[in-house]
């Protein structure tokens, strides 16, 4: 597709900025990223975005938009799996786009919208619609051309699933948080972990952004690294051993989920590259679902013990 991307740390929301030049198009970012839970300053990414013409797109999908609400901070147009918590029960696949509606798409940084597209007549997206559609120009072509050419329908069956998620989005992530929290806790004070990542706890260096962009909740995932003298070895011990939680790459599930990054998703990547990726061959990463939490705590427990 001719796109190329550049990496910034979102860390220092000045780093977006360093990064861009006349051929950048937008500012990317996650609400709370995966895996290492890091909640980007969505205000200040922004900021340096409108500085330059430039649209943010935000992925929520680990937020939900019961956490957080991406254009209250100035993002343009957020993105999120319906896979994951918004579906909320691990059997649907989907994804949305949501436009905010009030970017300027005829600033002149953007040629999809201000060049005529042949295949629509001549159309110029940013310029050509009538007043009352123009601040939809982004929707409207995202629901023709890209939906033309590449097809990306979602199926009424998965969709009909998906509503139903929604109505009890509220609720599941209230549990997923209180059980999240709890497991956090309980993780750090266990002899056989090495560290925990959880934006809920106080001494995460996450947990004052939670405050502002997540309700001041930790979210629904728990990441932590087991205290080993081969942790590539205890990670898959310790997968092996569960016996409640499931072993998915999926998140987002009802049920509490587990996975070893280095022995699964990552295991093609040398140990220079899982570190510059933040993914230490020890780190264990658990979406916890809404189960009694003392059964969640007693299956952690048990695997660990066999460690």
């Amino acid at each position: 597709l001719g796109i190329n991307v550049r990496f910034a740390d979102a860390e220092d929301p000045e780093n977006f900025k360093k990064a861009a030049d006349e051929k950048t198009r937008a500012f990317f970012c996650e609400s709370c990223s995966n895996p290492a839970l890091q909640i980007c300053d969505l205000e200040a990414i922004s900021s340096h975005a409108r500085d330059l013409g430039l649209p943010l797109i935000v992925d929520s999908t680990f937020s939900t938009p019961y956490l957080c609400k991406p254009f209250e901070y100035g993002a343009d147009i957020v993105v999120s799996s319906l896979t994951k918590w918004v579906g909320g029960h691990g059997v649907v696949l989907g994804g949305i786009i949501v436009d905010g509606g009030k970017f300027n798409w005829k600033g002149g940084n953007h040629p999809l919208y201000d060049e005529p597209d042949q295949s629509y007549g001549g159309m110029r997206w940013g310029h050509d619609l009538p007043d009352e559609l123009a601040p939809l120009a982004y929707k409207l072509r995202a629901l023709t051309v890209p939906l033309r050419n590449l097809g990306a329908c979602i199926s009424p069956d998965n969709s009909w699933s998906v509503l139903q998620g929604i109505e009890t989005l509220s609720l599941r992530m209230e549990r997923h948080c209180e059980n999240a929290q709890k497991v956090a806790e309980h993780l750090e004070a266990h002899e056989k972990v090495a560290w925990v990542r959880y934006p809920g706890l106080p001494t995460d260096p996450q947990h004052e952004k939670s405050k502002k962009y997540l309700k001041g909740k930790g979210g629904a995932m728990v990441v932590f690294g087991i205290k080993s003298n081969d942790p590539t070895s205890s990670g898959k011990t310790f997968i092996d051993s569960l016996q409640l939680l499931s072993h998915v790459a999926n998140v987002g599930d009802a049920r509490s989920l587990a996975i070893h990054p280095t022995t699964t998703t990552h295991s093609q990547m040398s140990a220079e590259e899982l570190r510059a990726a933040g993914v230490p061959p020890e780190m264990v990463r658990l979406s916890i679902g809404i189960e009694t939490i003392d059964d969640i705590i007693f299956d952690l427990d048990q695997a660990l013990a066999k460690v």
